[in-house]
């Protein structure tokens, strides 16, 4: 399955290892060390140039660390790939 996160850009739902309200996560340092330290080795991917609602964090089969910045809410990302409805089935 994928995920489509604004523009262009769709991603498969199994490479996603989280995704992060933009607002609330970047309160912490270590995160936003972490975003900074993505952002100067060329692993961020803008996706819109409007005001950034959240990230994904996604890891490919090689192992390889990619950050998407969408202006899409988390919550709404959440609910398209379906990871609610298989939590609420549990």
């Amino acid at each position: 399955m994928y995920l489509h996160l604004g523009q262009d850009t769709v991603i498969k739902v199994s490479d996603i290892v989280g995704i992060f309200d933009m607002e609330t996560s970047t309160i912490s340092r270590s995160t936003r060390d972490y975003l900074s330290a993505a952002q100067k080795k060329g692993r961020v991917v803008n996706v819109s140039m409007e005001m950034p609602k959240s990230f994904v964090l996604c890891c490919d089969k090689s192992n390889r660390m990619t950050v998407y910045i969408t202006q899409i809410s988390s919550s709404t990302l959440l609910k398209r790939t379906g990871f609610i409805d298989e939590i609420s089935n549990v």
